[in-house]
C-alpha cells in the first residue's frame, strides 16, 4: 500500500509534468538533503529527479526553479535541466532530468573554479534580486540595496539573528553584540559590483555528474559579494586547493579575502542555528569576538 500511493504520486507527475501516461514506472529514493523528500524515477518519459514536499513554504520549489533558470542562462556553469513543477494531492514538487553519477575529469576542480569566476561576472545594478527565495527552508529576502554592507545587515543577518532571538535559541547578550557589529561592517568588506551568486555552495549541493564535471544544485541565488560563494565552500571541509588557484587566477581576490571568510560565513552558520540548532553558535561567537 505504501509503494502504491507514492507510485501514484509519481504518475500524476509525470503526467503533469510530460504529457505521458505511464503504468510502468520505477522508483528509488536518492540522498537528497534532510528537508524535502527525493527520489529517482525512470519510465517511458525518461529518467528524473523529483523533490516534493508536503509542507514546503509557498512557492519554494517554484523560486528554486527561477534560480537554477538564472544559474542556466549566464552558460557559465551546468546545472540540471527543469522540467516542472506544480503541486499534487498537497505535495508540492520540482521535477529536474537526473543526473548519474560518474567518474571526476582530471581538470574537474580548476574547471569548477574558472566556471564559478565566470558566473560571478554577471552582475547588476544591485545587490539583491528581483524576487525573494529560500535557503533550505527559509525564507531569504533579497530586497535591493546599493550598499553590500547595507544588504548583508538587513536582508542576511539581521532576519537570522531575530528568527534565532525569537526562537530563543541566541540570548540578548548575543543580539546586542551583533548590534555592535552592524555599525563596523561598511568598514569591512571591500568594494566590489554585485556578482550573481549560487548563494548555497557547500560541496553536498555540487553534483559530479556523468560528464566527469560539476553540476551545481539546490542554489539560493541572488546578486551579491562574491567571497560570500568562496567562503560558503569553506565551510564543511572546503574544496580542492587548485578550485581556489583557477578562480583567482581567472578574476583574481581581493587582499585579506581569507581573513574575511569568517565574517561571509556568519550568515549560512546563522542559517544552521535557525535549522538544526545551537551547536554552530561557538563558531559564530568567536567571530564576533575578533571585531567587538
Amino acid at each position: 500500500m505504501f509503494d502504491e500511493h507514492f507510485k501514484s504520486f509519481f504518475e500524476k507527475v509525470i503526467f503533469q509534468s510530460t504529457g505521458v501516461e505511464t503504468e510502468e514506472i520505477d522508483f528509488s529514493f536518492v540522498a537528497g538533503g534532510c528537508i524535502n523528500n527525493t527520489v529517482k524515477l525512470s519510465c517511458k518519459a525518461g529518467v528524473f529527479f523529483l523533490k516534493w514536499n508536503e509542507s514546503a513554504p509557498a512557492g519554494m520549489f517554484e523560486v528554486e526553479a527561477k534560480g537554477l533558470k538564472l544559474l542556466q542562462d549566464t552558460g557559465a556553469v551546468r546545472v540540471p535541466e527543469i522540467i516542472n513543477t506544480g503541486t499534487i494531492e498537497g505535495k508540492d514538487y520540482l521535477l529536474l532530468e537526473f543526473l548519474e553519477s560518474g567518474r571526476r575529469a582530471t581538470n574537474y576542480s580548476e574547471t569548477l573554479g574558472r566556471e564559478l569566476a565566470a558566473l560571478h561576472r554577471h552582475s547588476s545594478s544591485y545587490f539583491g534580486l528581483n524576487h525573494d527565495n529560500y535557503i533550505g527552508r527559509l525564507p531569504q529576502k533579497n530586497e535591493s540595496k546599493q550598499s553590500w554592507a547595507d544588504f548583508f545587515v538587513e536582508c542576511r543577518l539581521k532576519p537570522q539573528v531575530g528568527l534565532a532571538a525569537y526562537n530563543s535559541l541566541i540570548a540578548n547578550d548575543t543580539v546586542l553584540r551583533f548590534e555592535a557589529f552592524y555599525a563596523k561592517l561598511p568598514t569591512l568588506f571591500p568594494e566590489e559590483r554585485p556578482s550573481l551568486l549560487h548563494g548555497d555552495l557547500w560541496s553536498g549541493n555540487v553534483h559530479t555528474g556523468p560528464d566527469g564535471h560539476a553540476w551545481l544544485i539546490d542554489p539560493a541565488v541572488y546578486f551579491g559579494h562574491r567571497e560570500m560563494d568562496l567562503a560558503f565552500t569553506q565551510l564543511f571541509g572546503g574544496f580542492d586547493a587548485s578550485f581556489y588557484s583557477a578562480y583567482h587566477e581567472s578574476s583574481p581576490l581581493q587582499p585579506g579575502w581569507k581573513e574575511r571568510t569568517d565574517l561571509c560565513n556568519l550568515y549560512p552558520l546563522m542559517v544552521h542555528v535557525n535549522l538544526f540548532g545551537t551547536s554552530y553558535l561557538p563558531a559564530i561567537e568567536r567571530t564576533l569576538s575578533r571585531y567587538i
